[in-house]
C-alpha cells in the first residue's frame, strides 16, 4: 500500500505537482505551454512483457497477434476489484509481486448495452443535456471495470493503489447513441519513466458490429522511490491564467456522486480519512469529472467526430470554485482561485 504521508501544512496545498510534472506525453506542446513549461519528453522505452494471466476466472483465450486475448463472459465488478487491490497490497498478501513489464494480454466483453436511467444520472451529475447520445466520456464509464480488472492483473507492472491520473484521451470517430451495443477490449501499453516513477496507457477500445467507434487512452503514473542526487528541473515562472469563462462551485457531494455513476469509488475521492492516507487534506474530485464537465461546457460546440486529450495537474479539493476558460484553436483549461491549473485540455 502506498506509503502514508504527513498532510500539506496549507489550508489549499493540495498540489501534485511534484508528481505530475514529468512528461506525460498527452497534449500538445501548444496547449501545455498555455498551463506550465514544458519539460522535455521521456524517453518510450519497451521493457520485457509478461504472460502471467493468474487470477483470471472463466474467459475464453484467444491469440492476436503479440497479445492474448481473453474474453470475460460479463462486465467485472469494480468493488471486488478495488478489494482485491488493497488486500494484493498487505504485507503477507501478495503485495510486491510485480512483473518486469506488462502484461501481454487484452481484456473484452461483448454485447454492453446502455442503461438509459445510468446515463440520465451520469448526465445529471457532469452537467450534460440528457438526450440519448453518449457524452464522449461516457464510454470510459462503461469500460472502468474492464481496466480495472487489467490493472489489478497480478503481473500488472503499476498497483492500483495510489496510482496516480495524469492524463487522457478519448477519440470519437462517430456519435453514438443509447440503443447501441458496444464490444470493449482494453489493454496496456508504453510503459516507460517519469521523473517520479513509471508511467503507462491504459488503453479502452469500443467497436459497435466489428467497427472501432471509440478509443480512449489513459495515463497513469506509479509513484516509485528515486535515487537521490540529479538535477533539479528549473520550473521557472508559471504563466498568467487565463481570464475564466465560467466559474463552477464543486460541492463535497461531487465525488460520492461521480463514484456511484462511474463506479469509481477510490476512497481519495469519497472520504475525508481516505484523502488523509494519501496525503491530502480534503477528498478531491476525479479527474474524469472534472474532464467530463469542461466538455459539457463545450457540448453545443463539438464536432461529430473528434478527439480530446487533457493533462491532470494540481487536484480540485472539495468543496471550492474553480474557473473554466476557453481558449483559442481548441483549447480549454480549469483553474483554481490563485491561478493554479487543475487541468489543460484541447479538442481537435
Amino acid at each position: 500500500m502506498a506509503r502514508r504521508r504527513k498532510p500539506a501544512e496549507g489550508p489549499d496545498d493540495l498540489s501534485v505537482h511534484e508528481l505530475t510534472d514529468g512528461p506525460t506525453e498527452i497534449l500538445s506542446r501548444e496547449i501545455l505551454d498555455a498551463i506550465h513549461r514544458p519539460e522535455p519528453s521521456g524517453q518510450d522505452l519497451s521493457l520485457e512483457q509478461t504472460h502471467d494471466l493468474s487470477g483470471g476466472g472463466p474467459a475464453g483465450r484467444t491469440e492476436t497477434g503479440a497479445r492474448e486475448r481473453v474474453a470475460l463472459p460479463r462486465m467485472p465488478a469494480a468493488g471486488a476489484l478495488y478489494r482485491r487491490a488493497v488486500l494484493g497490497a498487505l504485507p503477507g498478501l501478495g503485495g510486491g509481486r510485480r512483473g518486469p513489464g506488462l502484461p501481454a494480454v487484452e481484456v473484452a466483453v461483448g454485447g454492453v448495452t446502455v442503461d438509459r436511467a445510468h446515463l440520465a444520472d451520469y448526465d445529471r451529475v457532469c452537467g450534460f443535456r440528457l438526450t440519448d447520445r453518449l457524452p464522449a466520456t461516457f464510454p470510459h464509464v462503461m469500460g472502468f471495470p474492464l481496466s480495472l480488472r487489467l490493472m489489478t492483473m497480478p503481473g500488472f507492472p503499476i498497483p492500483l493503489t495510489g496510482v496516480v491520473h495524469i492524463g487522457n484521451r478519448i477519440t470519437v470517430h462517430r456519435p453514438i447513441t443509447a440503443d447501441e451495443t458496444l464490444d470493449l477490449t482494453t489493454y496496456a501499453e508504453n510503459l516507460r519513466p517519469h521523473d517520479r516513477g513509471r508511467q503507462v496507457d491504459v488503453v479502452l477500445v469500443g467497436s459497435v458490429a466489428g467497427e472501432e467507434v471509440w478509443r480512449g487512452v489513459s495515463t497513469y503514473l506509479g509513484r516509485e522511490r528515486k535515487p537521490s542526487g540529479g538535477e533539479a528541473r528549473d520550473r521557472g515562472g508559471r504563466p498568467e491564467a487565463p481570464d475564466a469563462t465560467a466559474r463552477w462551485r464543486v460541492e463535497p457531494r461531487v465525488g460520492t456522486r461521480y463514484a456511484r455513476v462511474s463506479g469509481d469509488h477510490n476512497p481519495i475521492h469519497t472520504s475525508l480519512l481516505g484523502a488523509r492516507l494519501f496525503g491530502f487534506r480534503r477528498p478531491i474530485a476525479h479527474g474524469m469529472w472534472s474532464k467530463a464537465r469542461c466538455l459539457a461546457a463545450l457540448e453545443s460546440r463539438l464536432p461529430d467526430a473528434y478527439t480530446v486529450e487533457v493533462a491532470f495537474k494540481v487536484p480540485v479539493p472539495l468543496p471550492s470554485t474553480v474557473s473554466f476558460a476557453l481558449l483559442p484553436d481548441g483549447g480549454f483549461a480549469l483553474h483554481d482561485s490563485r491561478g493554479r491549473p487543475h487541468l489543460a485540455g484541447l479538442v481537435r
